[in-house]
């Protein structure tokens, strides 16, 4: 093998786990939230008056007060000066996947003297530079003047790095017109949405101590290891986060002896490392293991409200990927960094809480909450049904389209599992028959004046689902591992509070007939017999599904491509306008956004081909044709026979002429893609069938060589080292 990709496996070879200091981590209580400013630090150096309003401004998002402002800045300010910072910066999500932030020191001249000052002012509002940040037509380039918007829901923290320590506000974004240009704010509407709705029907049902309602959030996050040694060897894996060209290794997840697996010395270090920054930023990880495919892992989280949880999990990559680095690794948040291996999502694990403590989707013990769950299940079927498609695309990238309906992850049909009980309690319910669920010995009622309770974990977990219920929360499981989790929780509010005042409608417009008792049952019978469509307890990779899902009438937008097409539809503007999430503007910026990065996305990629197949691959394996055609003709010039040999060569000599051409074909076509003029739809669909089709055709020719090539010509580091050696 080459020099350098020798040098890097060597180096592996005397890598051992990076040791840290573990002083203060017997005391987890103390440790966690430690770089919060947290309740416990306002109602340490708040007047009880801003405390109050505070604490009330973040559990129940109520308006604060901004006479407050400068006293919550000031004690913000003391409490980061006190552990180190200098630095505070506005911690924003724009709509390019990542976080952004820009600076700012404390620091302030007055009089000649320097002074560390942070107002109210610089608390509830920055004017970051937003001309460089994707808009989607929402503004010119030259209109560069953007604001962001003190989120009080979320506590602000600080980052320790190793010269320094910077206080981090997080924030919304929006442009001077005042549309929203990231993805936190459509998430705080649309918690504001969904509480405003479900209020209203818990109202109806009879609740008057729920005060507010606010969704909760449970991030799954599954990532992969490599050696950085090996990363930076591999330019695809830089540029693009997946190797695009990679010959199937001799073993892989074949054994299935990764899974839940005893866990590397190096990798455990790391892990351990990262628990450690993360509980710190009050991040509450709880679960750490081996994920399916060699190299993979998952690290899962203690359920949160969503507007900070998707904080969390936005931080939770941030430290992964800086933790790695500091151990020797480099973390792969792409759904798809190795072709034949197992993919990285996150399941989002969504429920909804009150502020009495109660979780609304727990089946309950009284006939009381039977009914609420009954209802609110119901009103999620129908969400989950009518708008599928904007789930679909809220999960749409080119990273995901590499897994979604493998059997690895679900498909792209928009179905929910309830389990067979759950599947009774339906049936029963469109019969008109009363009769709940058999099974466990028991006989569910649901007359709604007495419904017993409804035990929880009757039937097994549904894996292939994309949308299960998993005893008291919904599981949707096709989310990216690289992707934020604000936009498919603003979308996933929003369908749901659209489809509570549906349900709140209806039971108004019965009950004066009826009685809300009968008005609810009639109105619950009515959604189940109407959604049952989509309510499927089966194999979502099996063949038969996608059949019957067809049968159904259910959307299958099997690519990025088509599912963003849907974003703007005309129902889908008037739902988000109805509920107050997106205006019509947002919604096609949002549309155009998406599609811009998915061919930005397959460009560089298509790129990242090319270069290699030209620089790397071609010339590796001419090297080998050039040894083995002199080999042969030796041979012949000895007069020895050769066939064996010279079928070789031909082989060789033949894949090395069907790269070049599979090279040529990828360089017209993307040159043919960048000159193109047209609609974002339509620019998109060039890179899917054209671009990304000549690509793939490329990685076939040169997965190929690799088999055939002289490993000592080969200087990428291939599977067998990439994802075994750490």
């Amino acid at each position: 093998m080459t020099s350098q990709r020798s040098a890097a496996i060597r180096s592996i070879a005397t890598k051992r786990p990076v040791a840290i200091s573990t002083e203060g981590r017997s005391q987890l209580p103390e440790l966690f939230g430690a770089n919060v400013f947290g309740l416990d630090q306002m109602r340490t150096r708040l007047p009880e008056s801003a405390y109050s309003g505070l604490r009330s401004c973040m559990e129940r998002g109520d308006e604060l007060d901004p006479a407050l402002a400068d006293q919550v800045a000031t004690a913000m300010k003391e409490w980061a000066v006190e552990r180190g910072a200098t630095h505070f910066t506005h911690w924003f999500q724009p709509m390019t996947g990542a976080t952004a932030e820009k600076h700012d020191s404390f620091a302030n001249l007055v009089d000649g003297r320097l002074l560390m000052e942070f107002d109210g002012k610089a608390l509830i509002k920055g004017e970051p530079d937003a001309s460089s940040f994707p808009s989607g037509g929402l503004r010119a380039t030259f209109e560069a003047r953007g604001y962001t918007a003190w989120d009080p829901t979320s506590p602000a923290f600080i980052r320790e790095t190793t010269n320094g320590v910077t206080l981090c506000v997080p924030t919304a974004f929006c442009s001077w017109t005042g549309e929203a240009l990231d993805e936190k704010t459509p998430l705080l509407r649309s918690a504001d949405a969904l509480n405003r709705e479900a209020i209203r029907l818990l109202r109806l049902l009879g609740d008057d101590r729920v005060g507010f309602v606010y969704p909760t959030l449970g991030c799954e996050q599954e990532y992969f290891l490599i050696d950085r040694d090996l990363y930076l060897l591999r330019p695809d894996l830089v540029a693009t986060g997946r190797t695009v060209f990679g010959a199937r290794p001799p073993k892989g997840q074949e054994l299935e002896d990764h899974y839940f697996g005893s866990i590397q010395p190096r990798v455990l270090a790391f892990m351990q490392e990262s628990e450690f920054e993360l509980w710190k930023l009050g991040v509450p990880i709880k679960t750490r293991h081996n994920e399916v495919a060699p190299s993979q892992y998952e690290v899962a989280p203690i359920f949160e409200r969503t507007t900070v949880a998707t904080d969390h999990n936005m931080l939770c990559m941030e430290v992964l990927k800086q933790v790695a680095g500091r151990h020797g690794f480099y973390c792969l948040l792409h759904e798809k960094p190795y072709a034949g291996i197992n993919g990285s999502g996150k399941h989002n694990n969504w429920s909804m809480s009150t502020d009495t403590g109660e979780n609304l989707l727990e089946p309950g013990k009284s006939p009381e909450e039977n009914m609420r769950f009954i209802v609110l299940l119901a009103a999620i079927l129908r969400a989950v049904d009518l708008h599928a498609d904007l789930l679909r695309i809220t999960i749409a990238g080119a990273g995901n389209d590499h897994r979604l309906g493998a059997n690895e992850a679900p498909p792209a049909i928009l179905s929910v599992y309830l389990g067979e009980q759950l599947m009774d309690v339906m049936d029963g319910m469109i019969a008109g028959t009363g009769k709940g669920s058999d099974r466990k010995g028991e006989q569910m009622q649901l007359g709604v004046e007495s419904l017993p309770p409804l035990p929880r974990d009757a039937t097994d977990r549904n894996r292939t689902s994309p949308f299960a219920f998993t005893g008291n929360k919904f599981e949707f499981r096709a989310v990216g591992s690289s992707q934020g989790v604000a936009k498919p929780n603003a979308v996933l509010n929003a369908i749901v509070a659209d489809s509570l005042a549906w349900v709140s409608d209806e039971i108004e417009r019965l009950k004066s007939d009826k009685g809300v008792d009968a008005a609810v049952s009639q109105v619950v019978a009515e959604l189940f017999k109407a959604h049952k469509r989509v309510v499927f307890n089966g194999n979502g990779y099996s063949e038969e599904w996608h059949a019957e899902a067809e049968s159904r009438g259910l959307p299958n937008l099997k690519n990025s491509v088509d599912a963003i097409a849907q974003f703007n539809a005309k129902k889908n503007v008037e739902l988000f306008e109805r509920v107050g999430v997106l205006t019509a503007k947002e919604t096609e910026s949002r549309r155009n956004i998406m599609f811009e990065s998915y061919c930005k996305t397959i460009a560089v990629e298509a790129q990242s081909a090319l270069s290699l197949g030209r620089t790397m691959i071609l010339p590796a394996a001419q090297r080998t044709q050039l040894a083995v055609a002199q080999s042969v003709a030796a041979a012949k010039a000895a007069g020895l026979e050769v066939k064996a040999q010279a079928r070789r060569l031909e082989h060789l000599t033949a894949t090395i002429e069907c790269m070049i051409d599979a090279i040529d074909e990828l360089a017209a076509q993307f040159e043919r893609a960048e000159e193109f003029e047209g609609s974002e739809h339509e620019h998109a669909k060039l890179y899917r069938d054209h671009v990304f089709v000549a690509m793939n055709r490329l990685r076939e020719h040169a997965d190929v060589l690799e088999t055939l090539v002289d490993d000592q010509d080969w200087s990428l580091p291939k599977y067998r080292e990439m994802l075994f050696l750490l």
